[in-house]
């Protein structure tokens, strides 16, 4: 099969999941056999022009003419059976799915919510918004300025939802969608993505790790994550400082503009600041933990966190938000708690960890569900199965 992958990288001082999976799932193609090519932009085109650079960024976000006929070009060019798009926001535009048309299969992944919620991330103000997917609208996002706090910085990818859909670029222009999740699925298709198109598979993690005994496990719980409103870590300190003098060692690794907040909420805590570590060095942190924490506060698509910590046969303790609740089984792979909620966090997690063998169960239970799940083998038969169903309706003319 030839597979022509399409990405925008996000700006290189960022870690992005979507990097990471856009990157797995090329070097799995390939080990397979298949022939992949790669057409891909990176934001740093743009992050170092100042204001020109943010307004090429936004002219470009609705439909860029010029990524349109390249991709185009790329197409007739190559023939493949099937161009995957991982990611088109800011640079490429999703304007290529018409410029494809009914020359290859037109692939989709949902790595967040951006199609119909023009923030990417369906949260204001701290708390849950999805009245853009529920209006089936971007004017909420307009009113509230939900991109970066900005009306103007928000008008472009307003523009896009509501060009999208008078276009019928979802309904009409992709042949299968790759959601993350069950809860992804249900959500995006409420929102206008036709069900019958859109498919479930979770990302995986490369290879077979060992898995650490253990005895040989550090006494430490880890989050790793951007220190973020939406990743719940502020609620995480104040279940520590109700826990007392007893708690364990929280490792956090990962930065991000909450940091000062969060360093003065955890003074006199047992608190590690790790900052931002290589992908490398987060592994290891989370391979040699007993526990890690997830209490994000918005919905998560896939976190990359959860599938290494399976891998690593560390259980999990999430929020009840989104698709964590089905991810992570409470009493088999993990335990779940209400988010937002220190106490909740704190009943849940200091359970697991004072009860006698309990975190080393959920241990056994998450390295199952891995290998069930989340394995190249399981990933790779899933993407077969979608590629061959984009290329059915391809043919039958979007249908």
């Amino acid at each position: 099969m030839k597979v022509l992958l399409v990405h925008n990288f996000y700006g290189s001082a960022a870690p992005s999941g979507e990097n990471q999976v856009f990157e797995a799932e090329r070097t799995l193609l390939r080990a397979r056999g298949h022939e992949v090519v790669e057409f891909t932009r990176h934001s740093d085109e743009i992050r170092g022009q100042g204001a020109w650079g943010a307004v090429r960024g936004g002219l470009s976000t609705p439909w860029n003419p010029w990524m349109t006929w390249a991709v185009r070009r790329e197409v007739e060019r190559l023939k493949p059976d099937v161009v995957h798009v991982h990611n088109t926001f800011p640079l490429i535009s999703p304007g290529i799915f018409h410029a494809i048309g009914d020359r290859a299969a037109r692939v989709l992944t949902l790595h967040n919510y951006r199609l119909f919620c023009p923030a990417g991330i369906p949260m204001r103000a701290g708390k849950v918004c999805t009245d853009c997917l529920d209006a089936r609208g971007s004017l909420p996002a307009m009113r509230h300025g939900c991109y970066r706090g900005s009306r103007v910085a928000t008008a472009p990818l307003a523009f896009s939802v509501w060009l999208r859909r008078a276009m019928g670029t979802w309904r009409n222009q992709v042949d299968a969608f790759v959601a993350l999740s069950d809860f992804q699925r249900n959500v995006m298709a409420d929102a206008g993505l036709p069900l019958s198109k859109v498919h479930v598979k979770p990302n995986f993690y490369p290879g077979m790790p060992p898995v650490a005994p253990w005895h040989e496990r550090g006494n430490y719980v880890v989050f790793a994550g951007r220190l973020t409103a939406e990743k719940g870590v502020a609620t995480l300190l104040r279940a520590w400082r109700l826990w007392g003098p007893g708690a364990p060692e929280l490792r956090l690794a990962g930065d991000g503009e909450l940091r000062p907040q969060l360093e003065a909420m955890a003074e006199g805590l047992p608190v590690r600041f790790f900052g931002q570590l290589s992908g490398a060095e987060a592994q290891t942190q989370i391979a040699g933990a007993r526990l890690l924490v997830l209490p994000s506060e918005w919905f998560e698509g896939f976190p990359m966190v959860v599938r290494e910590a399976f891998a690593f046969g560390t259980p999990a303790a999430v929020s009840n938000l989104g698709p964590l609740a089905s991810i992570v089984r409470h009493g088999q792979s993990g335990v779940v708690f209400q988010a937002a909620s220190p106490e909740s966090l704190l009943q849940e997690v200091r359970a697991a960890w004072e009860a006698e063998g309990c975190l080393q169960h959920l241990g056994l239970g998450a390295r199952r569900e891995f290998e069930e799940k989340y394995t190249e083998d399981a990933n790779y038969a899933a993407l077969m199965a979608i590629y061959k169903q984009a290329m059915a309706v391809s043919r039958a003319g979007g249908r």
